[in-house]
């Protein structure tokens, strides 16, 4: 008990250390043991074993000392009552606090679904029990939606949606993610420039709060924490359901690549293809950086054949790298009894894109296309995953790099990064560019953008090639980026961020900030949720919620 005693008193003198990069509460759940009624829940896993499998992500640069239980939960009512257990335990010591982190599919970079000492929730285990409902046959724009548990994977959302003849309208690029997990972020891809973000595109939410309480909210009701969770990093809660917007859900998508030397001409045709309307322009657009060295290692290289590879290749060694707009188009709509029947067919795709065509200004000769089912393009990556485990290559490190840039600044970006920090790049891996309307985003969302009317999303999804030291010279790249942009005065903002200090989050969220602490301390007041994201320290929250 003096050994306890004197570890609250010297807390605070840690939290002061510049070198301290571990939050408070991560710091508390390691140091107090567990209260004795966390055995008393349904579904808790105590075994050590199965603990360190909750210490890894798909990073595989972060480790952290494993939890001290994995909560399997059978309901969101088990969930709730682990909250209730640890909000109650953390006024009492010596048993509180410990902090909870909600784990989905494990896709995480750094650590952020981490709770060392503390408790990981698999929501993943959620899945066996729950249904993904589909509302599809009202008139109504708004009564046309799809109810997923956070815990769903969206391909598991896209097949049930289609079922039904519709879908939702925007993505990320891979679907074997939970529906809470790319919530909590943003959850973007090729569609965002149309139908903005995944969160642009959610009617309600069902949520757990930093009080286990179970809350439904929606832009009318509990609106602050609606819109604080989406895009929230799991602070203010566990969403446990989402109900999503649904549009009729087309069969076939015409698929095109198109190939640039000059990057300006690659930009313009971007920014033009994002400013067409639905019924004028693609449906996805989305580009890439395409190196000499990585292009064949490129998980988007399946699409084009040999023969086209190699006169691809040679274009990309002859220019030292080349730039891929990626577009497509959607027709063979499911008829929809409520509407007309969308009339978009094969040849009126055909003659759309033809049309657009004339209007870009890609290398001659380097206009590529293909006819693909609508889930074999939405589920394209998946297909790379499987080529990769087959390789022995997908657990690997990943220091995956996201990073949204100003449209002002974008060229800046490219001379200084793609020609500069990047070049010779051998990594495997897609870089991905990509510009998005700022109008498609709600502003009153904890999720932020550059302050722009146009972005670009700039990937950098590079795995090392093996279990060694190599992702610690991506690493070192991804710091040469954020420095560069620092040296030059962009105001970029990192997507999926990660950083370890409260000056460096108060600058991410910027005019955010202060309202973000606000919902923090009013949903989850003693800082139990995503310990991880190294978000919140004693500065602020009160210092008798830990003594």
């Amino acid at each position: 008990m003096a050994t306890q005693r004197i570890s609250y008193v010297l807390l605070p003198l840690f939290l002061v250390t510049v070198s301290l990069v571990t939050s408070l509460v991560t710091v508390v759940g390691q140091l107090r043991p567990l209260p004795a009624a966390l055995m008393a829940l349904p579904n808790v896993d105590l075994d050590p074993d199965t603990a360190a499998q909750f210490s890894c992500d798909f990073g595989r640069i972060v480790r952290a000392a494993p939890p001290a239980a994995v909560l399997r939960p059978s309901s969101p009512d088990d969930i709730a009552a682990l909250v209730r257990l640890a909000f109650s335990s953390s006024s009492s010591p010596p048993s509180g606090p410990f902090t909870i982190a909600a784990r989905g599919h494990g896709h995480s970079i750094r650590g952020q679904a981490f709770a060392p000492g503390g408790v990981v929730v698999d929501m993943e285990s959620l899945r066996h029990g729950r249904r993904i409902n589909v509302s599809s046959s009202a008139a109504a724009a708004a009564a046309r939606y799809v109810d997923a548990g956070g815990e769903q994977l969206w391909i598991d959302v896209l097949r049930a949606t289609l079922e039904r003849g519709v879908a939702p309208r925007s993505w990320t690029d891979y679907l074997h993610l939970t529906v809470g997990g790319t919530l909590s972020n943003a959850g973007i891809s090729g569609q965002a420039f149309r139908h903005g973000p995944q969160i642009s595109n959610v009617f309600e939410l069902d949520v757990i709060t930093g009080k286990g309480e179970m809350i439904t909210c929606s832009p009318e009701v509990n609106p602050d924490l609606f819109h604080g969770a989406l895009g929230g990093l799991g602070q203010l809660g566990v969403i446990t359901r989402a109900r999503i917007a649904v549009v009729p859900a087309p069969r076939r998508v015409r698929w095109v690549r198109l190939m640039y030397t000059e990057f300006a001409a690659f930009t313009r045709d971007q920014e033009l293809l994002i400013s067409l309307k639905a019924e004028e322009g693609f449906d996805y657009v989305e580009g890439s950086l395409l190196m000499d060295q990585t292009l064949l290692s490129n998980w988007r290289s399946s699409f084009f054949s040999e023969a086209d590879s190699g006169k691809i290749k040679a274009l990309a060694a002859e220019s030292g790298g080349i730039y891929c707009l990626e577009a497509a188009a959607y027709y063979d709509y499911h008829y929809d009894e409520e509407q007309e029947e969308l009339a978009a067919t094969a040849t009126s795709v055909v003659q759309k894109i033809e049309a657009l065509l004339k209007q870009l200004g890609f290398v001659p000769g380097f206009a590529f296309s293909n006819d693909v089912s609508y889930v074999g393009f939405l589920d394209r990556v998946h297909d790379g995953e499987l080529k990769l485990r087959a390789m022995g290559l997908w657990d690997v490190p990943h220091p995956w790099f996201n990073i949204l840039v100003p449209k002002s600044r974008i060229h800046e970006f490219e001379l200084g990064v793609m020609k500069g920090i990047l070049k010779g790049n051998n990594s495997m891996g897609p870089v991905l560019i990509y510009p998005m309307n700022s109008n498609k985003w709600e502003e009153k969302m904890s999720a932020v953008i550059p302050n722009e009317e146009i972005f670009y999303s700039v990937g950098l999804l590079r795995s090392a090639a093996a279990m060694d030291d190599e992702w610690k010279q991506l690493d070192e790249q991804n710091d040469e980026i954020l420095s560069f942009c620092q040296e030059r005065g962009i105001e970029y903002k990192q997507y999926l961020p990660h950083y370890t200090s409260e000056r460096d989050w108060m600058k991410h969220f910027g005019d955010k900030w202060e309202r973000f602490v606000e919902l923090k301390r009013r949903y989850d007041p003693k800082a139990l949720l995503s310990p991880g994201q190294q978000i919140f320290t004693s500065s602020l929250v009160e210092d008798d919620y830990y003594l």
